[in-house]
């Protein structure tokens, strides 16, 4: 059954709005330290661990896949097609087989929280969301160790993100508005900013903590101090764009040089796959001050941290 590895109490990383703060800064930590080569072994000897991507991946399928091989556990891979949901079995009766057999699932469906939240309606299977429609926790995950890995400390960071308000802007602005000075600055399209409902609680955890998220739709007078300047693809995987001219309204929020020089010691992020000459010029991703590759190795210890924080 489910639940043979560690206590048998599964925590899910659906929603970086469902872990604490104190939890959240307790994982970046952990990924740290499976970065820096400080925390060994294989905590999750004897566990099995699902890997269902619908959906294309590259780093995150195979970041989750290494990370719990490295943590000792065995993994099933199910792509698009495995599953008998394709069939018209209901996601509930998904998760109550699967829980019954497997320890944790990484789940990449771009659908709906209502999905993920089904398949996690259970205490015997951890379930992590490696993606969905609306939040993408485990690369905010890894944005913040890649902060933490290159500065030193989250609080009093500023961060500039230009694009679309999708799932990797949802958990930055989730988890870096926990932290106390943060501030993040959010460019985006009109009509394509961040969920309203999300807009509201990340500028509550933003007053709580004494942090700062600010949202505007152009991109005049862009703030000259900020740490690092962030992006992703205007095309995000499984969504499409209701709006047939929506390339023009994009245009402009492309990050080039000028852009990143607005704050001249400014490091360069983004989550990739990245399209150079749409929302990146080649001169940034490839420059001196772009750490983006680095920032998808930290997916790797990021998912050795949710792993284990999960399932342990």
């Amino acid at each position: 059954m489910g639940g043979t590895a560690g206590n048998g109490l599964r925590r899910h990383l659906i929603s970086l709005s469902d872990v604490d703060t104190a939890e959240l800064g307790r994982l970046v930590r952990m990924s740290v330290g499976f970065a820096e080569g400080h925390r060994r072994g294989e905590p999750l000897s004897g566990a099995v661990v699902g890997i269902y991507f619908r959906k294309t991946s590259t780093r995150t399928r195979t970041a989750f896949s290494t990370a719990a091989l490295r943590l000792g556990a065995r993994i099933i891979s199910y792509g698009p097609d495995d599953l008998q949901l394709n069939t018209g079995e209901t996601i509930e009766d998904t998760a109550k087989v699967m829980s019954r057999m497997l320890d944790g699932l990484v789940a990449r469906t771009t659908g709906t929280m209502r999905e993920l939240r089904a398949l996690g309606d259970q205490s015997t299977m951890s379930v992590i969301n490696a993606m969905s429609a609306l939040e993408h926790p485990t690369q905010a995950l890894a944005d913040l160790t890649t902060l933490m890995r290159r500065f030193g400390r989250l609080e009093g960071l500023r961060v500039l993100y230009v694009g679309e308000g999708n799932s990797t802007a949802v958990a930055l602005a989730l988890a870096l508005s926990r932290f106390p000075g943060t501030k993040l600055y959010l460019r985006t399209p009109a009509g394509y900013g961040l969920d309203p409902e999300v807009a509201v609680q990340a500028k509550g955890y933003a007053a709580a903590s004494g942090a700062l998220v600010e949202e505007r739709h152009d991109m005049a007078e862009l703030p000259r101090d900020v740490d690092a300047v962030y992006t992703t693809r205007w095309q995000t995987t499984g969504t499409d764009k209701p709006d047939p001219n929506w390339r023009e309204l994009f245009a402009p929020f492309q990050v080039d040089q000028n852009v990143l020089d607005s704050s001249p010691e400014a490091v360069f992020l983004h989550d990739l796959p990245a399209h150079r000459g749409e929302e990146v010029t080649a001169e940034v991703l490839d420059g001196p001050r772009s750490i983006a590759f680095d920032q998808a190795e930290n997916k790797l210890y990021s998912a050795m941290a949710a792993l284990e924080w999960c399932i342990r």
